[in-house]
């Protein structure tokens, strides 16, 4: 199963990149350009405007991957002058896409250059990576270890817990006791909610003051984030807890079956866009891939929660379903 999913989701290629045309298509060199732009496999233009004021904001909505500005005037400049300007955005948030997408539409606009009569070698492109100019990978592999470092804290400690109960025979105790299941699951997550917390104190402490990792949104948001990813975590680890009948069995569900996928499909790594459709439906129920986003959008992009509810919305969903299914299949019987 590793070998198939190695083989079929890694992978560093990006398809479907969406890109966005800012300057005026009546002119010829520009549409010219565009057209290649459409006409390549990875590519396709998902807007036209005028003004790269809206550059940022379609970034921030998660509405365009890279940018191409046409300085105006762009073919009588290139052919009169020979030297016309184009600029790349990228969003920079994701360096590591970000880099892989400005060199898709640098091949097409090298191209481009060589067929135009006229241009300069040294008249474009000039990139640009907004949010993050410097192209540091920190902006990237921090929000993905803060994902991967909760989700595995809070459910592998917790697929353990009721186990442990089962195997050493103080369930029986809980089991005669007056305390309802949902008292017994809640009793459970707690010390790990308040173990999670430190972690994720500890790793916002660290990103910040010692990687330069920026917090340009609210913290208040970025926190409320954090706790609802790790009672989602909490609740896939108390589900496995659960059903497994050993210790052995709940670490082995929540290494092998938990560590793997979300390393892969939570796009810590490797692009989720770059996947099969199938195995890019699958990312979609790693709790872990909405919690990165989120973080990035906060952390990186300063977006308010206007820019991440469906995200939100998503990742409560889940919360709600893995606790409530973990509620329910918690047996009153041995």
């Amino acid at each position: 199963m590793q070998i198939i999913l190695f083989g079929f989701a890694v992978s560093t290629e990006v398809h479907h990149v969406r890109v966005d045309i800012v300057g005026d298509m009546q002119d010829p060199a520009v549409r010219q350009i565009a057209n290649r732009i459409d006409q390549n496999p990875y590519l396709r233009i998902a807007a036209v405007y005028e003004s790269p004021i809206a550059v940022s904001e379609r970034f921030r909505k998660g509405e365009s991957d890279v940018a191409v500005c046409f300085e105006r005037d762009f073919d009588e400049r290139l052919h009169h002058y020979g030297k016309a300007s184009v600029r790349l955005l990228g969003d920079g948030s994701d360096p590591n896409t970000a880099q892989i997408i400005t060199n898709y539409v640098n091949g097409v606009l090298s191209e481009a250059q060589t067929d135009l009569n006229g241009a300069d070698q040294s008249s474009f492109p000039h990139v640009q990576y907004m949010y993050n100019p410097a192209v540091l990978s920190s902006y990237n592999f921090v929000p993905g270890v803060m994902g991967l470092i909760l989700m595995l804290v809070c459910s592998m400690m917790t697929a353990i817990s009721i186990v442990r109960e089962k195997e050493s025979g103080t369930m029986e105790l809980l089991l005669v006791s007056p305390i309802r299941p949902v008292g017994v699951i809640i009793s459970k997550a707690i010390p790990y909610l308040a173990l999670s917390l430190v972690n994720l104190a500890t790793i916002l402490l660290l990103s910040r003051f010692v990687l330069g990792v920026p917090l340009r949104g609210n913290l208040a948001i970025l926190l409320g984030v954090s706790i609802l990813f790790i009672l989602a975590s909490l609740g896939v680890g108390l589900l496995i807890s659960v059903i497994s009948s050993t210790q052995k069995t709940a670490l082995l569900i929540s290494g092998m079956g938990l560590t793997m996928p979300t390393m892969i499909f939570s796009g810590i790594i490797f692009p989720c866009e770059s996947m099969p459709v199938i195995l890019q439906y699958f990312s979609d129920i790693i709790p872990a891939k909405w919690y990165i986003i989120m973080v990035k959008k906060v952390m990186i992009e300063g977006v308010g929660v206007a820019y991440i509810y469906e995200e939100f919305l998503i990742l409560l969903a889940m919360t709600i379903f893995l606790l409530a299914i973990s509620v329910k299949l918690f047996k009153r019987r041995l």
